[in-house]
């Protein structure tokens, strides 16, 4: 059974920094697209970024020039490091793996439990 796993979310002062992880076990999923998808209250879930198979990555332009996404393969590891974060970057950070490539939820069919990620202003 594959299973996605995040760790890192926590309570950040704004213009602070946080690194998230999306760990994979049972099976490794190198060939599979990874992204990142963020969920704030009474809102929709939201494209954040996502990595390619073939390492193009891809961000909602609200977060790019802070945020960047990166993989260790080694490790079946997708990373989210936030800087400059901003109090509207509050929501449950989930990341998500599939052999599609998109930008909406259903994109994906794998998913993790989320992390909560709390930007103080």
């Amino acid at each position: 059974q594959i299973q996605l796993v995040e760790s890192g979310g926590g309570l950040v002062q704004a213009g602070g920094s946080l690194r998230l992880s999306c760990a994979a076990s049972g099976r490794s999923l190198s060939s599979y697209n990874k992204a990142w998808f963020r969920q704030a209250p009474s809102k929709e879930r939201e494209f954040v970024a996502s990595i390619a198979w073939n390492g193009v990555t891809y961000y909602e332009d609200s977060v790019k020039g802070r945020f960047t996404i990166s993989r260790d393969s080694a490790k079946m590891t997708v990373y989210l490091q936030m800087n400059s974060l901003k109090p509207e970057d509050t929501a449950v950070y989930y990341c998500a793996a599939g052999p599609y490539l998109g930008r909406v939820p259903s994109s994906y069919g794998l998913w993790g439990q989320g992390t909560q990620v709390t930007v103080s202003s």
